[in-house]
């Protein structure tokens, strides 16, 4: 059973779409796993000021985007950084049993989208 903020999530994602001038960029998964998540960024003075998300994928997938995102906003990279399985599924007030693996690609698209900032600002 989903909890109310996993259908809410589901329901009305915020942070849905992509950045055009994005400062990093993560994407985790494929068709043959059933879930895509696309994670950009666009960071000012080491915080991530803006990140939206494409998914295509489960209610746990685009939830989880939906959230990711919405925890990421405003933190600084290494707050951003900080940010682990446990927070996205408090956050949500809980997974279904069995779902919780699923939380994590979203975390692993933000990830990549903030390695993929720092490639480009070495």
């Amino acid at each position: 059973m989903y909890s109310k903020k996993v259908i809410e999530e589901f329901s009305n994602p915020k942070n849905v779409g992509s950045i055009e001038d994005a400062d990093g960029v993560g994407e985790i998964g494929s068709t043959i796993d059933g879930d895509i998540i696309n994670i950009s960024i666009k960071v000012k003075d080491n915080v991530i000021e803006d990140v939206k998300f494409k998914t295509f994928g489960c209610v746990v997938a685009i939830s989880t985007s939906s959230m990711v995102t919405n925890l990421a906003k405003g933190k600084t990279i290494d707050e951003a950084l900080a940010l682990d399985n446990e927070d996205v599924i408090n956050a949500l007030e809980g997974l279904p049993e069995g779902k919780d693996r699923c939380s994590g690609f979203a975390l692993d698209a933000l990830k990549l989208a903030i390695e993929d900032y720092r490639q480009k600002n070495k």
